[in-house]
This record gives structure tokens, C-alpha cells and sequence, in this order.
């Protein structure tokens, strides 16, 4: 299937770049300079961000969901994985990393959940939002009680199928995030996109990590001059 990208012509990024105004008097040359080539590139960057989604969008349809996934929703009930669409035609799933062998969920996912749980209202606009977890969803609603999210629709995997298909269990008995889309189209459900960057396709001393990067707190730890660290990682408390 060839796929035909919207094209137009666009100032260059080095143009639009030498439009930016001083922020703050004093500024060195040196800063000047430096600060509009990294402009340039970030111009840059955003139009390749925006590549990146049209080329998503434009997908081809991906494969037929056949198997009947279970899942138990909030209200105990025995849904498939065309239920979990509500009213909408696409579906936004987080698998987190929370199973039965955990005493508490992973740092990172509870990290990325809470910043999602101030969006939930504005994405339920456009698409079903889905949390889905190996633990019972009374366990999983206990912990988002506990940390405030209070906009977040949990369910629970009914049997390992869905993580074992996706390749999300470890030998040790623990399991992997994944953020998986589904679009529905009548009775059928269909994988639009999953994030599909693993472990071994991170770069030397990097976390594993789509791109781009759908965590705010790497977006805004890129924007200081430390960056996001190599001896610090998020922790589900911190001492006050």
C-alpha cells in the first residue's frame, strides 16, 4: 500500500530560528548563537514529530483481534475486548506493571499513570481509556485511592492469555508495560499500533523508551541542564 504524506513547502528551520527575540538582556554572543542552532534543530525536531503521526495515521489496517480476551471491569463484570471500547471506535490500553507476585507497582508506571490520570477526562473525548493489570481490580483500585487518581477506568486480565500473546511475562513471574491502540470497526477489533521498542533496542546507557518519549517527566527533565540523571530513578515515596 503506498502511503501519500501531506507535503508543503516550509521556511527553513534556520530562518525561523534567527526570528527569535532575546528573553533576557545580557546574554552572551556565545549563548546567543548557540541557543538559536538549538532552536533550529528543535524546529526541526517538531516537524519530524509530526511526520512521525501522519505517518502512524496513515497505518494500513493492522491485524483481526480473533481471540477472545476476558477482562473483569470495575464493576466485576465478565467484558471481551471489544467492550472496553464503550462508545468510542478506538482504544487506548496501558498494561501496567502490577501482577500478583508484586507488593507494590512499578515506579515508572505509577509515575506515567498519575500524569495520565490529569488527561483521562480530555482523552475519554476521543478515544476509550483503558489501565489494564495481571492484579484483582480491587487491588489496582486501592493503590490509584491511595495515590488520588481518580479518573482512571482499571481492569483486570482474566488469565495470563493477553500478556503471554503480547510477550509481557518474565521467567521470573513479573511482566512488561505495553501500550497498545485498537480500533473497532463494526464487530471487529483491529491492533492499530503497540509500542514496540524493546529492551534491546535501547542505546548504550538509556532506558528503553518509545519515541517520543510519552513520559512528561523525561520531557521536562530534557529541558534542565542535568538532564534525567544516571544515579536517580522515580520512587513510588519520597522522604519529606
Amino acid at each position: 500500500m503506498e502511503i501519500v504524506m501531506r507535503t508543503q513547502t516550509l521556511v527553513r528551520a534556520d530562518q525561523l530560528a534567527d526570528m527569535a527575540k532575546n528573553q533576557f538582556p545580557g546574554g552572551s554572543d556565545e549563548y546567543r548563537a548557540a541557543r538559536i542552532a538549538l532552536l533550529a534543530e528543535e524546529i526541526e525536531f517538531r516537524r519530524h514529530m509530526t511526520r512521525l503521526a501522519e505517518q502512524r495515521r496513515a497505518l494500513p489496517a493492522g491485524p483481526v483481534i480473533d481471540k477472545d480476551y476476558r477482562f473483569q471491569d470495575a464493576n466485576g463484570a465478565d467484558v471481551g475486548l471489544i467492550d472496553l471500547f464503550g462508545d468510542k471506535a478506538t482504544l487506548v490500553t496501558y498494561f501496567w506493571m502490577y501482577g500478583p507476585q508484586r507488593e507494590r507497582p512499578c515506579p515508572m508506571c505509577t509515575n506515567w499513570l498519575g500524569s495520565v490520570n490529569g488527561n483521562a477526562p480530555d482523552i475519554a473525548q476521543r478515544a476509550s481509556l483503558k489501565i489494564l493489570g495481571r492484579s484483582s481490580v480491587e487491588r489496582q483500585l486501592a493503590f490509584a485511592q491511595e495515590r488520588g487518581w481518580g479518573n482512571l477506568d482499571f481492569v483486570q486480565t482474566v488469565s495470563d492469555d493477553y500478556a503471554a500473546d503480547l510477550g509481557l511475562l518474565n521467567a521470573d513471574g513479573t511482566e512488561s508495560p505495553a501500550l497498545v491502540v485498537f480500533k473497532r470497526n463494526g464487530n471487529n477489533v483491529r491492533l492499530f499500533w503497540s509500542s514496540a521498542m524493546t529492551l534491546e533496542m535501547a542505546d548504550p546507557d538509556q532506558d528503553p523508551r518509545d519515541a517520543p518519549d510519552i513520559a512528561s517527566l523525561w520531557s521536562i527533565l530534557d529541558l534542565t541542564p542535568e538532564g534525567r540523571g544516571t544515579d536517580w530513578y522515580p520512587k513510588l515515596e519520597y522522604a519529606l
